[in-house]
């Protein structure tokens, strides 16, 4: 891109970004026009975009999968280039990881300036605090991973087979049950495991959360990989701040419910002790089979006592890192931006009761409140952004943080503001009360771009809400508790299993027609951090899910014993006679006597899953050993380029580099592990595959490893041209050689899996 231009990323920076981030986009950006070459094997590529946040998605003709037209497409006709990477073919999502929730006004514009410019105008917050830009392409990644960076945000490890975004309590500093604030942890915890070496060789995702308390939801750690529960004990008189440490939680088709790995565990020892997790995942998880690749198969395989062992034992042999103390801060940061005031009875906007009622929640800090700003479906327009940055600045000094159920909070509100808060929400559309109840509901993108989806999961949870904000009034305050979370499939991303009423999309065949149908999930539990998971009870109609929702509130409403819950309810009459209650509305009638019911919510045309695809919500198991070709790869290229513009000292260092990774891939045949310094690597190459007449009987020739010994001893400082012309060929000649290797031996699944 030409640096010059007014629209390029340079003239979008406010702040310098970290080197190593910059480096990391560079790197990204010379992938993405390898793999425009095609000289980058597509599933390697795959997953190097998705350990970025760049994620395929559905695409539909310019129109989004609810029928509605695409504001913003950069190609609108031709989708991006017809590269390798197939998934590219057509526009994708870029994700964006928020730490804990954490966002500031700053972070807020620039999410708002880049909806408008290479998105739909949409920024979508997700179940796990992230937030999301759909429609994207991804030529355009590069730009707005540069313009995330000089905001303080990176999206590395966003997607792929790595640590995901580290969650929350949102409240966690202003919540009146917890033990501690456990911001500080989660803080350090995502500083110490990004780019962790331990944590590059997993088979799929490893998500990690943090609740302050063990009886509400907001970090809901029984359904995660690890999870840390906050706790206070007296130790020798003293109170010391703990935690509850779980392993192996996780949804899906088939949930598991988390195991506890150790109880009272001392702060300080938390971040050692994931590390020694990572490890232990890393080195036993599954690694061919993704579907039973995570953490939560290999504690169910060990049994929690064995594994528990393992992690014991890790711990004791990993080197002390300073960082382990050293990132752990004892508070947060935040202050408030306005003095503590109480409400005045003065004369309250219409409306503004209601909206008290449900969105506003009362800090232990006299005089101030956290507001939950209702964000349906957890989209948010530019301007909406913009207006809620504005807002960060005006009232609570930029203290905000997303929600797992898909909503922004504002902390640290002075009661006294309340009503002009109400009003600047209102004048942007977000003044809607209800959050929290059975309107404000969670839905996974569904069909609207996720290629798994099955049904509509998004248009169904439109659709709820609208009659339920309309009734809000009418219903009973037992019924307004209960908790509506959709799926668009079987996998659980809208966290079905943990509400009172659980949808997931399926289909069945009706004749010739396919219909779309949901199944109805129930016994989850959602307070005790999802403490429970529901099962499904019967598929029924997409259309008729608002006469399943309506049928199972009456008569809740109508039979409930006294102070009983819905779970409890559900479980006292028995699904067998839920299923016969709702028996009629499974029956499908013939296409001309009921066509609605073979369209899908918010979708006119008739209903088909022809399109679904293959998902990417990990990236395909990738040996180490092709992660290090593929950084040698994008190091031989740029060396090139630096020779074509005459810049001869870098083309020599960059060569080194590339040859260095090429040695690296080599030795990760051998030790998948290795995280060897340049000097180091060289030396395992030499030892195990050089002097042994390994790597020579593979490739047939001994010169192409002495280019590799010779650029050691001789780094060229003051390169002449035809010398750095000489050190570039040579290190592209070496690289074909490890190429060759490693293709000779990849029919070795010892040499290739290694210790």
């Amino acid at each position: 891109m030409n640096d010059d231009n007014p629209k390029s990323w340079k003239a979008h920076l406010k702040n310098p970004m970290p080197s190593d981030w910059a480096q990391e986009i560079d790197d990204f950006e010379v992938q993405i026009e390898l793999n425009k070459q095609g000289k980058v094997e597509p599933r390697i590529f795959a997953e190097t975009r998705l350990r970025r946040g760049a994620y395929g998605q559905r695409y539909d003709n310019g129109h989004r999968n609810d029928g509605k037209q695409i504001r913003h497409l950069k190609y609108p006709n031709d989708g991006l280039w017809k590269g390798p990477d197939t998934h590219w073919d057509a526009p994708g999502m870029q994700r964006i990881k928020f730490p804990w929730g954490g966002i500031t006004a700053q972070q807020l514009d620039t999410l708002a300036d880049l909806a408008e410019e290479y998105s739909d105008g949409i920024g979508h917050i997700t179940t796990r605090q992230d937030f999301q830009l759909h429609f994207i392409h991804v030529e355009d990644t590069p730009d707005i991973m540069r313009r995330l960076a000089a905001v303080g945000i990176t999206t590395r490890e966003a997607c792929g087979n790595s640590v995901r975004n580290v969650t929350a309590c949102p409240l966690a500093g202003v919540c009146r049950t917890e033990s501690f604030d456990v911001t500080p942890c989660a803080k350090a915890i995502f500083q110490f495991m990004l780019g962790h070496p331990d944590a590059q060789d997993f088979g799929r995702k490893f998500k990690i959360a943090f609740s302050g308390c063990a009886q509400e939801a907001c970090g809901v750690v029984n359904m995660h990989d690890m999870g840390f529960i906050a706790k206070k004990v007296t130790v020798a008189g003293k109170e010391k701040r703990v935690f509850d440490i779980y392993v192996g939680g996780g949804l899906g088709p088939v949930p598991y419910n988390a195991k506890l790995l150790f109880e009272n565990h001392p702060v300080e020892e938390m971040l050692p002790v994931t590390q020694a997790v990572a490890r232990v995942y890393g080195r036993l998880g599954e690694k061919k089979i993704r579907g039973m690749a995570r953490i939560k198969f290999l504690v169910a395989k060990l049994g929690i006592e064995e594994f528990r062992k393992l992690i014991v034992e890790e711990r004791k042999v990993l080197t002390p890192d300073p960082r382990w103390t050293g990132l752990i801060e004892q508070n947060s940061e935040e202050k408030p931006a306005r003095a503590a005031q109480n409400l005045k009875a003065a004369s309250l906007p219409k409306g503004f009761l209601d909206w008290k009622k449900t969105n506003v929640y009362q800090q232990p800090q006299y005089g101030y409140v956290a507001v939950t700003v209702k964000v349906p479906l957890g989209d948010l327009t530019s301007s909406q952004l913009r207006a809620l940055a504005e807002m960060a600045r005006k009232y609570v000094k930029e203290t905000v943080r997303t929600t797992v159920e898909q909503n922004l909070l504002f902390r640290w509100v002075s009661e006294a503001d309340l009503p002009a808060l109400f009003e600047d929400l209102r004048a942007v559309g977000l003044s809607a009360s209800g959050a929290n109840t059975i309107s404000d509901i969670t839905s996974c993108p569904g069909t609207d771009t996720c290629k798994l989806g099955i049904s509509a999961s998004r248009g169904l949870a439109r659709e709820l809400s609208r009659r339920l904000d309309e009734t809000m009034a009418e219903l009973p305050q037992e019924v307004r508790n209960l908790k509506i979370k959709v799926s668009g499939c079987p996998n659980s991303c809208g966290q079905h299993h943990i509400s009172d009423l659980g949808f997931y999309g399926v289909s069945r065949k009706s004749g010739s027609y396919t219909v779309p149908h949901f199944q109805l999930v129930l016994g989850g539990q959602w307070k005790n951090n999802g403490g429970s998971y529901g099962l499904a009870v019967a598929a029924v109609p997409s259309k008729r899910i608002p006469e399943t929702v309506q049928r199972l509130a009456d008569r809740f409403v109508k039979e409930r014993l006294k102070d009983e819950n819905f779970q409890n309810f559900v479980q006292r009459i028995g699904k067998v006679e839920i299923k016969n209650m709702l028996s009629d509305l499974a029956v499908i009638p013939p296409h001309d006597a009921e066509p609605s019911l073979f369209t899908d919510w918010g979708d006119l045309r008739e209903y088909t899953i022809a399109d679904i695809g293959k998902g990417e919500c990990a990236g395909e198991v990738v040996a180490p050993s092709e992660f290090s070709l593929t950084a040698a790869e994008s190091k031989a290229f740029e060396a090139q380029v630096e020779l074509d513009k005459k810049n001869y000292k870098a083309a020599v260092d960059l060569a080194y580099e590339s040859m260095i990774f090429s040695a690296e891939g080599v030795v990760r045949t051998r030790n998948r592990e290795w995280t060897g310094k340049p000097d180091a690597t060289i030396a395992e190459f030499k030892r195990f595959f050089f002097d042994t007449g390994e790597f020579v009987k593979h490739v047939n020739n001994t010169q192409f490893a002495a280019y590799l010994f010779k650029a050691q001893e001789n780094r060229l400082s003051n390169p002449n041209p035809d010398e750095a012309h000489r050190r570039v060929e040579e290190a592209q000649l070496f690289l074909e050689a490890v190429h060759s290797y490693v293709a000779n031996v990849a029919s070795s699944p010892v040499a290739l899996l290694g210790k």
